[in-house]
């Protein structure tokens, strides 16, 4: 996919050595509210998507869109991203902060969303820590990353755990809580995507067998994986986090 198809006003800044795309709107939403992109495995770019790009403008909401090469999102070092830090560590202890310092974002105030391996990286990050992001939405979530393990015997995969075995219990699935869950949680996946659909449809099981709130949409279909579904799904899915926002807003502590 071509760098050089690009829709909106995009510029890329450094945060703590690593590179994170920034989407400016022409004018942000009055109430300060600003979205986290976690990309997928093969490093697609979020301004590749005209119907991203469009649906963020409409409602004002600026992206900070880090970079972290193949890491899964994972609490696991990603050679190919960094030899000290995970993908996580990055994401909490130096991505946060650069939100609070120039968009003045609470929890609250942010929206987490992703595609493919960044949609698994989204859901697991709002499970393991709720308080912190307390919305979410996955596009073509790659929950069950463990079967590129058994799949591939080169996959980078195996440069960060033992075995798949070891993989799957990292997986967005098992970090649910009963207790203790993301209060705005949306995922999607197309049925034609014979990679990825098994698993959102066994998250969505174990959702409701626990009776945890959330919203899936797993009929749609748009030609399987890849930006032509994402962009598709785009509206509904920016329209899901402008209501989380906004209930967020509203919300009495």
């Amino acid at each position: 996919m071509s760098d050089k198809i690009t829709y909106g006003n995009w510029h890329n800044v450094t945060v703590d050595g690593h590179t994170c795309e920034i989407f400016e709107p022409q004018e942000r939403n009055e109430h300060g509210y600003v979205g986290i992109y976690l990309h997928g495995v093969h490093l697609g770019k979020l301004y590749h998507s005209e119907a991203f790009v469009e649906a963020l403008e409409k409602i004002g909401l600026p992206v900070v869109a880090p970079v972290t090469e193949r890491s899964w999102w994972t609490d696991r070092i990603c050679p190919e991203f960094d030899a000290e830090r995970s993908a996580q560590t990055y994401l909490l202890e130096s991505v946060l902060p650069y939100l609070e310092r120039e968009y003045a974002a609470t929890p609250a105030k942010t929206a987490l969303f992703g595609t493919s391996m960044g949609g698994q990286g989204s859901l697991r990050f709002a499970y393991k820590f709720p308080d912190r992001f307390p919305i979410v939405a996955a596009v073509s979530p790659a929950i069950d990353y463990q079967n590129r393990m058994r799949d591939d015997p080169e996959d980078n995969l195996w440069q960060m755990y033992d075995n798949a075995e070891q993989a799957r219990q990292e997986t967005a699935t098992l970090h649910i809580h009963p207790l203790n869950w993301p209060r705005n949680q949306f995922f999607c996946c197309c049925p034609e995507d014979t990679s990825w659909w098994e698993s959102s449809d066994r998250l969505r099981m174990k959702l409701q067998s626990l009776g945890v709130p959330h919203t899936c949409d797993l009929e749609t279909k748009g030609g399987g994986h890849g930006f032509g579904y994402y962009s598709l799904m785009a509206p509904k899915v920016v329209a899901f986090m402008w209501d989380a926002l906004e209930k967020e807003r509203r919300r009495v502590v």
